[in-house]
């Protein structure tokens, strides 16, 4: 059992290497946040924040599969600034920490829905949409193209705007 117990946990490490980090540890959120609005606003989209950190095997699955997804990087594309917004929730410095906390205050609160979690901000900052990511998952081990084209399509700026 305990072999067992060491071959899953050794593939599941694996899988997790495998997959490409795509949160920048070295950037202030609240400034990434900042800069992803102005490009939105300058492009009449949204943006599409999805929080989380390289530390979650879901929100780097998440991003692997839009990424190789035609349809959704489309979606993304034409409607949304997509951002990876890095939290670290077991981070001690009290720095890092205040500036957690900032973040997810002004996104809503957002950490109430686990990992990863997206947040959709309209071109002023103001959030339209906090999303659970586990209602887009495919019961599996990775996510629902359907679902997650419905999440897209019901935020974008053309659907909240009409």
């Amino acid at each position: 059992m305990a072999a067992a117990a060491a071959i899953l946990l050794a593939f599941s490490a694996g899988a997790q290497t495998q997959l490409k980090k795509v949160y920048d540890t070295s950037i202030n959120p609240m400034e990434q946040i900042d800069k992803a609005l102005v490009k939105a606003k300058a492009d009449g989209k949204f943006v599409l924040c999805q929080v989380g950190g390289n530390w979650c095997i879901w929100c780097l699955r998440f991003a692997d599969f839009v990424s190789k997804d035609a349809d959704l990087t489309k979606i993304i594309d034409d409607n949304f600034v997509y951002i990876h917004v890095n939290y670290e929730p077991r981070n001690k410095d009290p720095k890092v920490k205040e500036v957690a906390q900032k973040m997810l205050k002004r996104l809503g609160g957002c950490d109430r829905f686990g990992y990863p979690v997206f947040v959709v901000l309209d071109q002023n900052g103001k959030v339209v949409h906090i999303q659970d990511s586990s209602y887009l998952e495919d019961g599996g081990s990775g996510y629902d193209k359907k679902k997650v084209l419905s999440f897209f399509n019901h935020w974008t700026p053309s659907a909240v705007n009409r």
